[in-house]
């Protein structure tokens, strides 16, 4: 692991904060949309082949990043100017979809809406491993560091589910405040009464709005980011995703790599499900919803700000099988313990099954793959985390959701066993199998 980190400076300071806006910005923009647009998509009137084509642009967007993306960022192109040119394209896609909005009783147009998807996801993916590539690029320890600055992403996370507990109240069943009794009690009852039905899918669409605004706003600042230049190759090299790749070759990165994928599936599969569970098996309100899945971030906070302790403390392996494991009690609960009070607590696992696994993963990255490559290796990871992982996962849900309905109703208690025994698959392979060096793999390991 890394040494103590150095004292910081005035500069340290000033870079640390346009770092720490940058993460803020990044992940806010995917948390506006990724888990209301669950809920609102299926909406629309799309068949389910469509349906699954406009959630897999996420996946495909990750695949881009991996073979065309990140090889710029590494090779070719400066990290922060990519950044830039990325979010201005896919903030004008990602806005498109707020005005394709089809009137009561009609279907929206697949094509226009899933091409613009498409375009914003292709734009944005990338962007997720290029800005972990421009903080572990400019911070002096990123093992201490990063997890402090990246916390400000899960900030982000949660501070874009914030606006819609008010756009998504439905105002004219609210009293006036003399009514209420008073401003207190208005404000109870204004948060307590939510939309329905297709009022509620019309208002859901402004996650769109929100993000295509912080898209452009990212795009303005990228300028104002510390200048991380592109890489000349190294070693015969010439496509840095293939020299990442090729590490594969080393066993305990075949292991992780399996195992990010049984974990990004089983991430997944909380997205998939959650909001339609806890509105009609758990009874939150609907713009209580991502609030409570967001509880988790609240938690992430606190486990980031302590990650590079842990890892110090705990190590590699221990840290990642405890962040596994975080994901087996949650959908234990969900699946033998659905109590609301309980469905809703839980949620603050997700703290401990992301900072303890995916942002382990990424900084185990930036600390053992060649300098070179470091982009596409970020790439490689997110190509698994948000590309294939999911994508798998979207099926096998789609899958369960047929075999375990019953009526209108679906048995999640049974839905949910599935993710809790992957999770457990992944613990126990990490247990047992991953074993990496204490050196990284651009020089001979330590003795």
């Amino acid at each position: 692991m890394a040494s103590a980190t150095p004292l910081a400076t005035p500069h340290d300071k000033v870079l640390r904060r346009k770092l720490c806006l940058m993460m803020f910005l990044q992940i806010f923009i995917w948390g506006a949309w990724f888990e209301l647009g669950f809920d609102y998509i299926p909406s629309l009137g799309f068949a389910g082949w469509q349906n699954a084509m406009i959630f897999g642009a996420f996946n495909i967007g990750a695949l881009v990043a991996l073979f065309f993306s990140t090889q710029f960022a590494d090779r070719k192109f400066a990290a922060e100017k990519f950044l830039g040119v990325s979010h201005l394209i896919g903030g004008g896609a990602i806005l498109g979809l707020f005005f394709i909005h089809p009137a009561p009783g009609e279907k929206a147009d697949f094509w226009p809406f899933f091409l613009l998807m498409l375009l914003h996801c292709v734009f944005y993916v990338p962007t997720v491993s290029i800005t972990n590539s421009i903080a572990f690029a400019n911070l002096k320890d990123p093992a201490s560091e990063f997890g402090p600055v990246r916390v400000w992403g899960t900030i982000g996370w949660i501070a874009a589910s914030w606006p819609f507990i008010f756009i998504l109240v439905d105002w004219s069943a609210v009293p006036t405040i003399s009514e209420a009794g008073g401003f207190v009690n208005w404000i109870g009852k204004a948060l307590g009464t939510s939309k329905t039905g297709a009022e509620a899918y019309a208002a859901e669409r402004y996650i769109f709005l929100v993000a295509g605004i912080a898209s452009f706003v990212l795009a303005a600042i990228s300028p104002m980011l510390p200048h991380t230049p592109p890489k000349p190759a190294t070693g015969g090299d010439s496509l840095a995703w293939l020299k990442a790749a090729r590490l594969l070759k080393h066993p305990f990165v075949a292991v992780l790599f399996l195992v990010t994928f049984i974990d990004a599936a089983v991430h997944q599969s909380f997205f998939y499900w959650t909001a339609s569970f806890l509105k009609t098996e758990v009874g939150i309100p609907a713009n209580w919803v991502t609030p409570v899945m967001k509880i988790g971030q609240i938690a992430e906070i606190l486990t980031m700000m302590v990650l590079g302790y842990v890892l110090k403390t705990l190590g590699w392996r221990t840290t990642m099988i405890f962040g596994v494991l975080g994901h087996a009690a949650r959908f234990a609960v969900f699946s033998f313990y659905p109590e609301p009070w309980a469905a809703v607590a839980v949620n603050v696992l997700h703290g401990i099954c992301y900072a303890f696994f995916f942002a382990t993963v990424y900084i185990f990255v930036d600390e053992f793959f060649p300098k070179d490559a470091r982009s596409s290796a970020q790439g490689l990871f997110n190509a698994i985390i948000i590309g294939v992982g999911p994508f798998v996962a979207n099926l096998i849900c789609g899958q369960l959701g047929e075999t375990y309905k019953v009526g209108d109703k679906l048995n999640y208690s049974a839905i949910f066993q599935y993710s809790m025994a992957a999770a457990l698959a992944g613990a126990i392979i990490l247990a047992l199998f991953f074993h990496p060096p204490k050196g990284s793999l651009e020089e001979p390991p330590k003795p």
